[in-house]
């Protein structure tokens, strides 16, 4: 009206939150695969995956993240894991043969892959120690699952009728987990280098090696000991009855 005085109040200050909230569009809310994308393109670009930061980044509370993740050696490990396994994968299906010779070939050509990814062996020439922490032990997720996926493999050779196995498929699977470690980690752990296509020689020898049976049981102590005495023939017992 003419002659009132003008409130000099600015026009945002009765807006509350949900007045603001109302006219904003909605923000789309963050979920723990938006978290695993972030930490893994960061881990990818070389730089720390903190799994606080990535809260703040997402806009939700440190602890939410933390009861997606876990840990963030958890968040690492699965991080890790879907890495190499998938260079596992892709040459588990360009690989040729059958039984030994194609576990062989896919154990030799995911070696060189692994070895050959740059993130990783930045990653373990970083804090090699807890690097290996995590991929080579029980403390991470991968070592583990790479048992279950050797084991699989196995598996499909077994079913196929392609190798008979000369141990236990699980027994196996470990063996062959921890021998691609050592040429891997071969560097790191014992600053030797090795050719790769031994361990591809290595495999088929672990898979298709035929082992001698030993006897079991007390008759293999007693045969052990006592010398088994020579047979005479029918000739040389009459010579000594003469």
């Amino acid at each position: 009206m003419p002659g009132m005085p003008r409130s000099t109040a600015p026009r945002s200050a009765n807006r509350t939150r949900l007045a603001t909230a109302l006219r904003e569009p909605p923000r789309p809310r963050a979920t723990p695969l938006d978290l695993y994308a972030l930490a893994r393109r960061r881990w990818l670009a070389g730089e720390r995956v903190d799994v606080g930061a990535l809260a703040a980044r997402l806009q939700i509370g440190r602890a939410t993240a933390f009861r997606w993740v876990g840990s963030r050696e958890l968040l690492l490990g699965e991080i890790l894991w879907a890495l190499c396994d998938d260079l596992t994968m892709r040459v588990a299906v360009a690989a040729g043969g059958r039984g030994a010779a194609r576990i062989a070939a896919i154990c030799e050509a995911a070696i060189r892959a692994i070895i050959a990814f740059e993130p990783l062996r930045r990653f373990v020439r970083h804090d090699p120690e807890y690097a290996l922490r995590l991929l080579t032990s029980k403390a991470g997720v991968v070592q583990a699952r790479a048992i279950e996926r050797v084991r699989d493999l196995l598996r499909e050779e077994v079913a196929r009728g392609a190798l008979q196995p000369p141990l236990k498929v699980d027994t196996l699977a470990y063996l062959l987990v921890r021998l691609c470690e050592s040429f891997i980690y071969a560097e790191v752990v014992s600053d030797q280098q090795f050719d790769v296509a031994d361990a591809g020689k290595a495999v088929q020898l672990l898979l298709s090696g035929r082992i001698r049976r030993r006897a079991t049981g007390r008759a293999a102590a007693d045969d052990s000991r006592v010398p088994r005495p020579r047979r005479r023939t029918q000739a040389a017992a009459s010579r000594r009855i003469r």
